[in-house]
């Protein structure tokens, strides 16, 4: 019999309150992002993500996310030829992908991808700082290969190699569309990466400390993220949202569908979320970003659709505090850039691994197992029934 988890319970002889979800409780301390919720801010380690989406580039605000300090010029130099030196995976992890099957999902690959990497460089001497910077430089700079790699092997291509004259984003788009990107293209990637770097304790984030905390190698601790990113819940929302504005079809339908999505309480794609009770600081970026592109390479008429949506949304939604997220925008963003759509949440990966691995070796400094308590909801103590008195159990 399935357990109720939509609502709060209070356990009737220890008086502790279950809340689905975890909703509202602590469950680490942490000084990587804040989050205001209220005001709509994000900052990554006291700084305002709308600054470093101007003045930083990806790999600049990984360094500042895993260590937590802007590097300094020579830093930044290091990590960046680090990153460019490691970029290459291994021909037996390609011939690996190569056995993958065609039509199996991105994220899959990229798990399974990820978790093999934890073979070729199976040291665990998690109290070694060179160790710790070594393991970030390598998932940082092979998970966008992986992720290219098999796009290209799953059309029954070979995958291409690295370039060294390409910077972090421009590369990873020349690996996936087989074409030197413009640099507004590179350079609005690099901002959509930055964006979904980090978001404090989301699921995938939780995943991955919760693994950290076995002190197990930090490949598995990504694989692990990325196994929990690939949930519908959590990644993949932009996918659905282009889904909805093609099947709104019009700017002129937008108001009658959602008014009929509220009616038969449906959700709507890309609205709302768990922190913010205003539009998403992400999601104002993301459509400028938008804007930029269209100005650039091409309207794209779903924009049109997403904003008469948002329209009608604000009068209808935003009294409840319910206002565009991050992925409202950030497909329409990735389609313009080329990006297939069921490696919008690979994509999301890439950038997301910064965040992991921050959290990762925070989780690494004042480390203790994760091991939360339950509410037992069973059946209570009940004498054994001979196999031949037994009667067939309900619903098998």
């Amino acid at each position: 019999m399935g357990v109720a988890q939509n609502e709060e319970i209070r356990h009737e002889k220890t008086g502790i309150v279950f809340r689905p979800g975890l909703e509202g409780v602590p469950a680490t301390q942490s000084a990587i992002c804040d989050i205001d919720g209220q005001l709509g801010r994000l900052s990554y380690r006291g700084y305002p993500l709308e600054d470093l989406a101007v003045h930083s580039t990806f790999l600049e605000t990984t360094y500042l996310l895993i260590w937590g300090e802007l590097p300094s010029p020579q830093q930044l130099r290091d990590f960046e030829e680090e990153v460019q030196m490691h970029r290459r995976v291994s021909f037996r992890v390609r011939d690996m992908m190569k056995c993958f099957p065609a039509s199996g999902h991105p994220m899959d690959a990229l798990q399974s991808s990820a978790a093999s990497l934890g073979l070729f460089y199976s040291r665990r001497a998690i109290d070694d700082p060179q160790y710790i910077y070594d393991a970030v430089v390598r998932l940082i700079a092979k998970i966008p290969t992986m992720v290219a790699a098999f796009q290209l092997i799953r059309k029954g291509q070979d995958p291409i190699q690295p370039r060294d004259d390409l910077a972090y984003s421009a590369n990873f788009l020349y690996m996936l569309t087989e074409r030197e990107p413009d640099p507004l293209a590179a350079r609005i990637f690099d901002r959509c990466l930055m964006l979904h770097a980090e978001h404090s304790l989301n699921a995938s984030t939780f995943s991955a400390r919760v693994t950290a905390s076995t002190l197990t190698d930090p490949y598995a601790v990504v694989a692990s993220a990325v196994g929990t990113l690939a949930g519908p819940l959590h990644g993949g929302a932009n996918e659905d949202v282009l889904a909805m504005l093609e099947e709104i079809g019009s700017p002129a339908n937008a108001a009658a569908y959602l008014d009929e999505a509220i009616a038969s309480k449906r959700k709507v794609m890309g609205f709302g979320h768990r922190e913010y009770r205003v539009k998403d600081p992400r999601a104002v970026i993301l459509q400028s970003l938008a804007e930029e592109m269209f100005a650039r390479f091409g309207h794209d008429d779903l924009y049109d659709v997403a904003r008469a949506l948002e329209e009608a949304a604000d009068s209808r939604l935003g009294p409840k505090g319910i206002y565009p997220n991050v992925d409202f925008y950030s497909g329409l963003v990735y389609r313009k850039l080329g990006i297939p759509r069921d490696l919008f949440t690979p994509v999301f990966a890439i950038a997301r691994v910064a965040g992991w691995l921050a959290h990762w070796r925070e989780q690494l400094g004042a480390n203790r197992i994760f091991r939360p308590s339950q509410i037992y909801t069973g059946r209570p103590l009940r004498s054994w029934v001979a196999r031949e008195s037994r009667v067939p159990a309900a619903g098998a």
